[in-house]
């Protein structure tokens, strides 16, 4: 795997590196971000985050927030897939800004990159309401990636907010433990505003991604839909889903 940027800052190590056409971000050794832009899926848990769009019959976001936008692949595949989409990324680390706009190609008009705190920006946020919020706010202890703001009842909320009345939050999780203490399974007015959900996991890493979901469709839509897309048909054979219990 070729170098191809390295910086320390703020005790932070960042490098860029590349196998083939697929750039990759690593903070700290972390990877941050994978991306090929002659593919639509990344055979990892950007995939995940993608995937959840797909659930509802019809659905075809038209204001999409993405919080973390580390190198931005999500953000390119949600382009993809929805072209007349327009993205609002919010990135803490001007780092990582600087380096999705100049190894991972995220200069796109359809983009709105935020270098900001996104829980503060999110409290501040009185605009339209967005169709998909992506919740993808990562750090690391000792090398080892979790979740940077608790999924409990006051950001839920605050998340929850931020949508259309119909609209999808999609949340990751680092593993099997930081779901089960989503404030989803205990609280009620969680479970009236999202009352079904998927749970999305791929083999090549422990996190579990959640699509929350106005309302209960099963996972119909979302094979047919992969079905339909000849760049998704392989999707759901590298990854697994299953109802959120």
């Amino acid at each position: 795997m070729a170098l191809l940027w390295q910086k320390r800052a703020g005790g932070v190590r960042y490098e860029v590196r590349s196998a083939g056409r697929t750039v990759r971000l690593y903070t700290n050794g972390v990877l941050h971000t994978q991306y090929n832009p002659s593919r639509l899926l990344t055979g990892s848990v950007w995939d995940l985050l993608l995937l959840g769009a797909l659930a509802l019959p019809g659905f075809t976001p038209r204001r999409i927030l993405v919080l973390g936008v580390g190198g931005g692949a999500v953000v390119h595949q949600l382009l993809q897939l929805f072209p007349a989409a327009q993205v609002t990324g919010v990135e803490l680390n001007p780092v990582h800004v600087a380096v999705a706009r100049r190894f991972f190609g995220l200069r796109d008009a359809r983009v709105e990159l935020v270098c900001d705190n996104a829980v503060t920006w999110l409290a501040m946020h009185d605009g339209e309401p967005f169709d998909l919020v992506i919740d993808d706010l990562f750090g690391d202890v000792d090398g080892v990636p979790c979740r940077a703001v608790a999924a409990d009842s006051d950001w839920m909320d605050l998340l929850a907010g931020a949508l259309a009345r119909q609209g999808v939050l999609v949340m990751n999780f680092a593993g099997a433990r930081e779901l089960r203490a989503c404030a989803w399974h205990a609280d009620r007015a969680l479970r009236r505003r999202f009352p079904a959900g998927l749970v999305f996991a791929t083999p090549t890493c422990e996190n579990r991604v959640v699509t929350f979901l106005p309302r209960d469709v099963g996972t119909a839509a979302l094979r047919a839909a992969c079905q339909a897309e000849p760049r998704l048909r392989q999707a759901l054979q590298r990854h697994r889903v299953r109802a959120l219990r």
